[in-house]
């Protein structure tokens, strides 16, 4: 994922990006983002995206943990989450739990946008701010009331917003900006596949149908783009199904309450901010309780495997979890109380499996498949 961002800048030629991808060479590009399109996803339910079936490509790797404010970050910066810090749907940063999603305090809704300033909790230069500096215009087209979000001015800064309703006017906007300049790299997000992954389950009957809508979206901008424009289509994670026995209630679970401060991340990865004294004791009890459902390791165990990439930037290590929890098979650890709403999910992501992390790389040019 964090290759995707560089890779689209060197082939619209701005200096000092590296396509790392082997993505081809265009003037003008659309980089539509599908939230939840899973290549196991994909290829599973071909018959319901032909389009998107059709085209040449690859599945690359979302990175840990496998979840969309991560994801986006390291496509809108082209780094990991070592150093984008960006390190999960919710984490700990100045005695704050922040939810990336909403930027605002977990499980109260207070709007941190003031306190943590989202310019300041990624300060690193984005693709976009490195595209415009480098001569080529930004136009970023997503869902109206995300368009000044916190994550947004994090991770994705450096161009023209254009807020949108729907999937028409989504496709208007995209085509009249690859229109504009003779030179345009335009990011496109469309996020309810994703939505209705995490309330009906992915692969389900209203999945599947949601799936033809993306496949038509997809189509009609490929079909539309200029002859000197080339269309990428990825996503930001995949996406399994939990049953009710896969779900693990910390909120009814002596064990996994005892020594843990703040419980952060999601069902699929969880970050247990735990007391000194008491990380080891964490680290057996969840074990105990989990077994072979998930790793459970300490913050410099998942650091030393590699998960948040090779290098952890100043700050950032102290906003991973004292504890590192990656769920195995379906497992969830959910929180019936706290949490009640993302409890009932179906859908969920965030953990290491191929299912959750391969997710499509697929270029088309004027409706056609084209190299990859």
């Amino acid at each position: 994922m964090a290759g995707v961002g560089p890779s689209v800048l060197a082939g619209l030629g701005v200096d000092g990006a590296f396509d790392v991808l082997g993505l081809p060479a265009a003037r003008k590009v659309c980089l539509l983002v599908v939230d939840g399109l899973g290549w196991e996803l994909l290829r599973a339910h071909a018959r319901d995206a032909p389009f998107l079936a059709s085209l040449a490509g690859e599945p690359i790797a979302s990175g840990f943990p496998s979840t969309t404010a991560t994801s986006l970050a390291s496509l809108g910066t082209g780094r990991l989450a070592g150093e984008h810090g960006v390190v999960g749907y919710t984490f700990a940063v100045e005695g704050e739990l922040l939810n990336v999603l909403g930027w605002h305090r977990q499980g109260e809704g207070l709007d941190l946008r003031e306190r943590l300033v989202p310019e300041e909790v990624q300060p690193g230069r984005t693709v976009f701010e490195q595209a415009v500096a480098g001569g080529v215009p930004v136009r970023l087209v997503a869902p109206r009331e995300i368009a000044k979000s916190g994550l947004t001015r994090a991770v994705l800064r450096g161009g023209e917003v254009r807020g949108v309703y729907a999937l028409g006017d989504l496709i208007s906007q995209v085509l009249q900006a690859l229109r504009e300049s003779d030179r345009m790299l335009c990011y496109a997000y469309h996020a309810d596949l994703d939505g209705i992954g995490h309330g009906y389950g992915p692969g389900s009957d209203a999945w599947c149908h949601q799936l033809g809508v993306v496949d038509h979206l997809a189509e009609t901008i490929a079909n539309g783009l200029p002859p000197d424009a080339m269309l990428v289509v990825t996503a930001d994670h995949g996406m399994v199904a939990a049953a009710e026995d896969d779900r693990i209630d910390f909120d009814t679970e002596p064990d996994l309450q005892y020594g843990v401060r703040v419980l952060g991340g999601e069902g699929r990865v969880r970050y247990l901010y735990a007391d000194a004294a008491a990380v080891d004791d964490v680290v057996d009890n969840w074990r105990g309780v989990l077994e072979s459902r998930a790793q459970v390791l300490r913050r410099q165990e998942a650091i030393d495997q590699g998960w948040f990439g090779p290098r952890i930037a100043d700050g950032v290590r102290a906003r991973i979890g004292d504890v590192v929890v990656a769920a195995r098979g379906s497992t969830v650890v959910v929180r019936s109380k706290a949490e009640s709403r993302l409890s009932r999910f179906v859908g969920h992501h965030g953990s290491l499996t191929d299912a959750e992390q391969l997710v499509p790389l697929l270029v088309a040019a004027n409706g056609r498949g084209g190299g990859s």
